[in-house]
């Protein structure tokens, strides 16, 4: 299965593209779901559209009666379903569970409908972000009263509170984990819709980084609304000269010299709002092809050169001033820019210590020396 999560700041069209795109798979004889809050109907497009009010209050409802012996013990009155509002929140929660469910549904692909890019790319860290959090707050390896839940059944008749945060835990945590393996799935890639201008340069480069940081893949970067060339007013062809200067750089920055795998697909401005299925299929970017790959991080051994291991991470646009690294545990908490992630460290480099870092061409290569007393000495 195909999954394309499409993207791009606001008002640059990622709805429109997003209902395009899913229009010319359908077209093309695919079994095609759009995922979209916003969206239209499309002819021959079966609709997914995330309801964040009704998913908070079911979920909640449905918390509540599993914790209602505890609740009824401690005096609650338990609330109803036509006195809960939504929550701050509750909106990011019902994408990512759209998004789960699109997964499962045997669709040849998927189009979702993300929100504006920023929102976007903090929505795609959040599973891997809230596991982690989970993992510290509460180990699975010390969850001990597990065992006690036969004995405090008897004496209390009701869930105690380690049983409940504990189960309720677990649920979280296998929710999450079924989002972030759809997410990170080699079938799942992130299509970037831009208006050529002054900050669609700098759109690209937070697309990149912000994936990279995440280990997600930018398939596309679509140009929408280019006008035309040539024009006999002068007003029009100013800024259609502004707009082209501005997409010349993002040709460069997608097919240069610098390999990055991705395209730059350029489509009209229409004069008007699309509207209809005879627009959509004027705006639809290249077909979906197959999923461009992740690159690695790989982990390079120089022990034999140097007498070290060196990670590579790659970054793509980071700059020397804007990164981060701190070695706690087991993780390499990375910062770059607004961006930062926890990365759990690959087995052999955890028993080494980080010695040194670079930052070449926007690959970040990590330095490890071995630790003499934790690795294994060759005979």
């Amino acid at each position: 299965m195909r999954i394309i999560l499409v993207t791009g700041p606001g008002g640059a069209g990622r709805t429109t593209l997003a209902a395009a795109t899913a229009l010319a798979e359908a077209q093309a004889g695919r079994r095609v779901l759009l995922v979209s809050e916003e969206a239209e109907p499309v002819p021959g497009v079966e609709r997914l559209r995330p309801r964040p009010g009704a998913d908070f209050r079911r979920e909640f409802l449905a918390l509540q009666d599993r914790s209602a012996a505890a609740f009824d013990l401690l005096g609650a009155a338990p609330f109803e379903e036509a006195e809960l509002t939504e929550l701050p929140g509750s909106r990011q929660f019902a994408q990512l569970r759209a998004v789960r469910d699109a997964a499962e549904g045997g669709h040849d692909l998927v189009v979702v409908d993300l929100p504006p890019l920023r929102e976007a790319l903090a929505l795609l860290a959040l599973p891997g972000q809230l596991r982690r959090y989970l993992r510290r707050l509460l180990p699975p390896e010390r969850q001990a009263a597990r065992a006690l839940r036969p004995m405090l059944a008897q004496l209390a008749g009701v869930p105690m509170p380690a049983q409940w945060l504990y189960e309720t835990t677990a649920r979280w945590e296998a929710e999450l984990a079924a989002v972030q393996a759809v997410l990170e799935a080699p079938g799942t890639t992130v299509r970037l819709v831009v208006e050529p201008g002054p900050g669609a340069a700098r759109a690209l480069r937070t697309a990149r980084l912000g994936l990279a940081v995440q280990h997600l893949a930018l398939d596309a970067v679509v140009a929408n609304r280019i006008l035309p060339a040539a024009s006999e007013d002068p007003w029009l062809a100013g800024l259609a000269a502004e707009q082209h200067r501005h997409l010349a750089e993002l040709r460069t920055d997608a097919t240069g010299a610098t390999g990055e795998p991705y395209g730059l697909h350029e489509l009209p401005h229409l004069g008007r709002a699309p509207r209809g299925a005879e627009d959509l299929a004027l705006l639809a970017p290249a077909r979906a092809g197959k999923p461009v790959p992740v690159p690695e991080w790989a982990v390079e051994d120089r022990r034999e050169e140097d007498g070290v291991l060196v990670w590579h991470i790659p970054l793509p646009g980071a700059v020397k001033e804007e990164l981060s690294l701190v070695r706690r545990g087991d993780e390499l908490l990375l910062t770059v820019g607004a961006f930062r992630r926890g990365v759990p460290l690959p087995g052999a480099l955890r028993r080494c210590t980080v010695t040194g870092a670079g930052l070449v061409d926007g690959d970040l290569r990590v330095r490890f020396t071995p630790d003499p007393g934790l690795w294994p000495r060759t005979p």
